[in-house]
């Protein structure tokens, strides 16, 4: 029987990514702590997910709420065209400092895709600026997913998220994961192409998608033969998620362009950040106004999330995150050993993401053992898990304890089980 504030949802709401015909009534969420999550009827969920990704250091922590507070009692809100403030310069400062060495400069926004969106359009008038207009062309990874804005939608697979809009995209240009692919790419496109993007090391919405340190450090080398600009979007391999602080730094590769967010304010508030290179800045000076950045939003560089952002990054130093999430990668991955042979079954792991891919052949977010998955998660009462199509993942905050790992990993079992009965 669906609860009162089910029954409540269903008459008002409109739910991302849900086929409301179809998909059971969401989870009724009343509270959370660490990895916990609260429903209404009082029993408990471990977030394996870290509630797509964002929730870093795990839910309501101390040190976030009570800089949060503190924020909103002294300055909620100004506009940042045209007025600065202490949370903004102080995150701009340590992003800088802890970001790849190529990046400078720091332009605030409220979530992910806007971020790609401004990397995409800062990389393209920075060539206009140039006298290189005619670099319309982004290269992209084929199945990848960088946001649901128009921009970052023609960089993505159109299948099955962006088909019905594909006669507004724009042509992206997309390779496999491999030097060969790219560099015939660039070949082909010559001085069309403008810059190359990728997620790196894993493609998440792609369903953990991983590729090597090897093509990512030959991508680089590739953009810089040819003269483009290499755009990594960080936004969910970011803040320590594949064992680095940035997955850019795994592999030593430094781009002209960064994109992120969800971590970046620990899952608390919308923010996200576009870093760019000092080049990339300064085409945009000149003594003619109409020659600026025109971009912003009425949340750009928001006080609160600067100030929550600050504080997360902060933690993410202090308390070595990335480092404790890769020991929870290992914990999940240990406890899913009795699955490593099966022949229905491809596991993969990077820092603290743990995947298992179900063999079929019919992948992809529509797969038939999609919904096998889906559902079989719905039924769990202890972990909550939400497959990407025929991929089951984990990507736990980093305060998930060692049997709370046990635990997710006995759920991820128990789910994958029955998709390959």
């Amino acid at each position: 029987m669906a609860s009162n504030l089910q029954q409540r949802d269903a008459k008002v709401c409109w739910h991302p990514f849900t086929q409301h015909q179809i998909d059971p009534l969401p989870l009724p969420i009343v509270s959370a702590k660490d990895a916990t999550l609260v429903l209404e009827d009082g029993s408990t969920r471990i977030d394996a997910i870290s509630s797509w990704w964002s929730v870093l250091h795990g839910h309501c922590r101390p040190e976030l709420a009570e800089v949060l507070f503190k924020q909103a009692s002294t300055l909620d809100h100004v506009l940042f065209a045209g007025c600065t403030h202490q949370p903004a310069v102080e995150l701009a400062e340590l992003l800088i400092e802890v970001a790849p060495d190529s990046l400078s400069r720091v332009f605030y926004s409220d979530n992910g895709s806007t971020a790609v969106e401004i990397g995409l359009k800062a990389a393209y008038q920075s060539w206009v600026r140039r006298g290189q207009a005619q670099r319309t062309t982004f290269i992209s990874l084929e199945h990848s997913y960088h946001g649901d804005t128009f921009g970052a939608m023609a960089l993505g697979d159109p299948v099955p998220f962006f088909s019905e809009f594909e006669p507004f995209l724009f042509d992206v240009r997309r390779v496999d994961p491999t030097a060969e692919s790219l560099r015939t790419a660039l070949e082909e496109l010559g001085d069309q192409a403008c810059a190359f993007i990728v997620e790196p090391l894993v493609q998440g919405a792609a369903g953990m998608k991983m590729h090597s340190i090897e093509f990512l450090r030959a991508a680089r080398e590739l953009c810089t033969e040819f003269g483009i600009f290499f755009i990594a979007d960080e936004v969910m391999t970011g803040f320590g998620r594949t064992g680095s602080l940035f997955s850019c730094q795994t592999a030593g590769i430094e781009p002209d362009i960064m994109a992120i967010a969800k971590g970046l304010s620990g899952g608390i508030l919308p923010l996200s950040a576009t870093l760019v290179s000092e080049d990339i800045y300064q085409d945009f000076l000149d003594d003619e106004r109409a020659k600026a950045f025109f971009h912003g939003h009425t949340f750009t560089g928001n006080p609160l999330g600067c100030a929550v952002a600050l504080r997360s990054l902060q933690l993410c130093i202090e308390e070595q995150t990335p480092q404790r999430l890769q020991e929870i990668g290992n914990l999940v991955e240990c406890a899913l050993a009795s699955l490593s042979d099966h022949p229905r079954i491809e596991m993969r792991r990077c820092g603290g993401i743990v995947a298992i891919e179900i063999i079929t052949d019919h992948g992809g977010y529509l797969a038939c053992a999609g919904d096998i998955l889906r559902n079989a998660c719905r039924e769990l009462d202890d972990v909550l898990l939400r497959p990407l199509g025929n991929v089951l993942y984990a990507m736990p905050p980093a305060c998930t304890t060692e049997e709370e790992c046990q635990i997710i990993a006995d759920a991820m079992i128990k789910v994958v089980m029955q998709a390959v009965q």
